[in-house]
């Protein structure tokens, strides 16, 4: 028995079998105000760091969550709030906090449940943004590029266990075709510089079969010359969302979902925003929220946000629709990407590999502003037209096993003159007193879009905050201490229940695949996890071996 229940910290197991027999843990902690301690940064970051990596902390619940917002009174408000929980809402809460701000934040569905979940998966720089910069001599562009290359590497090494470097196959059907990807893809390396992933390369067509073996060789009187494979970044999109609210509410920030902002408060007077009237989605209660600044992160919905303040706000938001299909595995090898670089109408779509699966996307149309937005056949018809031509297996509707479409928020500037070019960069404004909106951008750049945003509520509510942003040392919730190897310790040190030939339930060894699965979703969080398992797996088998064991003595 003393093989079967083990685990390799003991603080694992004693803390789950606090929780399951009481019911609650003791160090649970509600999120606290900032302290202002000014003991310098790299003290600061010591701190946080052991924070967030301590192996016996506790997200607080949702109704400590939601004490600390009402406790956010007129005479004692929080710093901040932020509105919209998805990748720069919760980005901006990390931020925050970690600058020894306090902090609120307040998502009216779920952490990540719009466009944060529902991207392409990648973290990338823009191969297609640099080509744009170098043809049309765009020096936003390219800047644009640079500065999402830095991110990229940033994202990964902050949450090392949810995301990894992915190599894309860019397929040439000519000479000209292998140059100028040859040479395109060299300059996204040397544009990358010091933060560069691995180096691009080419593949001849043999080798190119040999790592593509779906890859189509011939089609159309034409056949494959060789490939360019180049390197960006992929990651679990929703799980890096979740991440970062953890993350931000183990800082001491006070995150809260299914929370939707109904009014704002103003002064007497109406002259500045001072907190939020919210609603408690799931009992229907109201409460009262205070805050020195309020940053508006709702990406597509932030127009929305902005009415609240203002009826006759300008909108800033111009939606753009984003469709990706689910396709079987053997569409494309684990562990290596497909890159359309031109479609008929000139956009480029990826097929990935996704969780056993492959994902491709993705689409570029006009779109209304809904909750729930979902994908057009023409959309869908769109994507697997644009792969057919480049794969040796037939392209059926039927493989598709699953579609969604996510809303881009492309921004343009309320205060700018000329509205005429929508940016793909980000755009921080106050358009009214105690209300910053932040929105446009992409994946990559949400630590630096979060940056920006707390900088400006800084300047707007005239904050202190203890030291600058941090968050580029600072990995998320279960990334620290962690590496490739780590699902070998889950496997060696905790059990799963097998049922045995004869149909009884015993412990057996925990699998590669179910360890690895801990790894990749927890980090070293995945301990905690498989604690809690081992745990009610003892219970279980105690009580069918031992119906003693749970007598009164």
């Amino acid at each position: 028995m003393s093989s079967f229940f083990r685990a390799r910290r003991v603080g694992y197991t004693a803390a789950t079998l606090t929780i399951l027999t009481t019911g609650s843990y003791l160090t649970l902690r509600a999120p606290h105000a900032s302290s202002n301690n000014h003991g310098g940064p790299n003290g600061q970051l010591e701190s946080l760091r052991r924070k967030i990596a301590d192996p016996t902390a506790v997200v607080p619940s949702r109704g400590v969550q939601k004490k600390h917002l009402i406790g956010a009174e007129r005479s004692n408000p929080l710093d901040i709030l932020v509105v919209g929980g998805g990748a720069t809402g919760c980005g901006v809460a990390l931020d925050a906090v970690t600058r020894g701000l306090s902090v609120g934040l307040v998502e009216r569905d779920d952490f990540s449940s719009g466009t944060s979940s529902r991207s392409t998966k990648l973290i990338h720089g823009g191969v297609r943004y640099l080509e744009k910069a170098v043809f049309n001599l765009d020096y936003g562009q390219l800047k644009l590029v640079f500065h999402a290359l830095e991110e990229r590497k940033q994202v990964i090494d902050n949450a090392p266990h949810l995301c990894h470097a992915l190599p894309c196959m860019t397929p040439c059907f000519s000479w000209f075709e292998a140059l100028y990807y040859w040479v395109g893809l060299k300059m996204y390396d040397l544009v990358a510089g010091r933060r560069l992933l691995h180096l691009s390369r080419y593949y001849s067509a043999q080798e190119s079969a040999e790592l593509f073996p779906t890859l189509a060789r011939k089609g159309k009187d034409r056949s494959l010359k060789g490939t360019v494979v180049y390197y960006d970044g992929q990651m679990n999109d929703s799980r890096v969302n979740v991440g970062l609210a953890c993350t931000a509410a183990l800082a001491g920030a006070a995150v809260m979902n299914h929370a939707e902002v109904v009014s704002f408060i103003k002064e007497d007077g109406g002259e500045r925003i001072i907190g939020a009237r919210i609603r408690d989605n799931l009992s229907g209660t109201e409460f009262d929220t205070y805050a020195k600044v309020v940053v508006n992160a709702g990406g597509p919905f932030c127009d929305s946000v902005r009415n609240l303040a203002d009826k006759d706000a300008k909108p800033m938001i111009c939606p753009s629709s984003g469709v990706h299909i689910v396709l079987p595995d053997y569409y494309s090898p684990e562990g290596m990407g497909l890159i359309v670089p031109k479609t008929k109408d000139g956009r480029v779509v990826f097929m990935l590999p996704w969780l056993g699966r492959t994902v491709a996307g993705t689409t570029d149309s006009n779109t209304s502003i809904t909750m729930l937005p979902e994908p057009h056949e023409d959309e869908i018809e769109f994507i697997l037209d644009a792969i057919c031509d480049y794969l040796n297996v037939k392209v059926r509707r039927t493989d598709v096993l699953s579609a969604w479409s996510g809303i881009r928020p492309l921004a343009t500037d309320p205060n700018a003159k000329n509205t005429e070019s929508i940016s793909r960069d980000h755009v921080v404004c106050e358009d009214y007193p105690g209300l910053v909106t932040i929105t446009g951008g992409k994946w990559t750049t949400y630590r630096s879009m979060a940056e920006d945003a707390v900088n400006a509520a800084i300047k707007s509510g005239k904050l202190n905050p203890a030291n600058s942003s941090l968050t580029s040392n600072v990995r998320l919730v279960g990334g620290d201490g962690w590496d490739p190897a780590f699902f070998t310790v889950l496997a060696q040190e905790y059990t799963r229940m097998k049922v045995s030939h004869t149909g009884k339930v015993v412990p057996g060894i925990m699998d590669t695949a179910a360890a690895k699965h801990l790894s990749h979703s927890y980090g070293t969080k995945g301990e905690n996890v498989a604690a809690i398992a081992q745990v009610f797996l003892f219970l279980h088998y105690m009580c069918f071996t031992s119906p003693l064991f749970f007598l009164p003595i």
